[in-house]
């Protein structure tokens, strides 16, 4: 399993004090949808406890789910990248606490903190590679060759 470093200490000190002063806590009850795919992306989260499922729409089937994140890992990434809308949906399998961040803000931060939008733009990147790459696992463990024959074979059961 890959190893990755938290959001905040990715980030230099004064810029990391900057970022969470304009931080909101919030807390999704279970089940909670948080954003849904192709919806506006405006904000980020960083958790802090509680569970996320990030999932796809898959036509005539319920979301496939194609990652989890945990406490310390960061919710949202298009928010960052043009033209800003979700790549996933997201929902909270358990209550959810988190740092909520508005992107149009944190963008504004980031143009006027060159240290700051570096640091950020190089942690959304490996974020993003990282997603991508449990994503594909995912979707081809479940809909690769083995993938499409166990739903084939458990759709004759019904």
């Amino acid at each position: 399993m890959l190893t990755h470093p938290r959001l905040l200490d990715a980030l230099p000190p004064e810029s990391r004090e900057r970022l969470v002063a304009h931080a909101r806590e919030v807390v999704f009850p279970a089940g909670a949808r948080i954003f849904e795919e192709g919806q506006r992306a405006d904000r980020f989260w960083l958790l802090s406890s509680g569970t996320v499922q990030l999932d796809v729409r898959v036509p005539t089937r319920p979301h496939a789910v194609v990652d989890e994140l945990h406490s310390g890992d960061l919710l949202g990434w298009s928010w960052l990248i043009a033209p800003h809308v979700w790549h996933f949906g997201a929902r909270a399998v358990g209550p959810v606490r988190a740092l909520e961040f508005d992107g149009a803000e944190v963008r504004e931060m980031c143009r006027r903190d060159a240290e700051l939008g570096r640091s950020l733009a190089l942690f959304v990147a490996r974020t993003v590679a990282q997603r991508l790459h449990r994503s594909r696992t995912r979707l081809l463990d479940l809909y690769g060759p083995q993938g499409l024959a166990a739903l084939s074979d458990s759709s004759e059961e019904t």
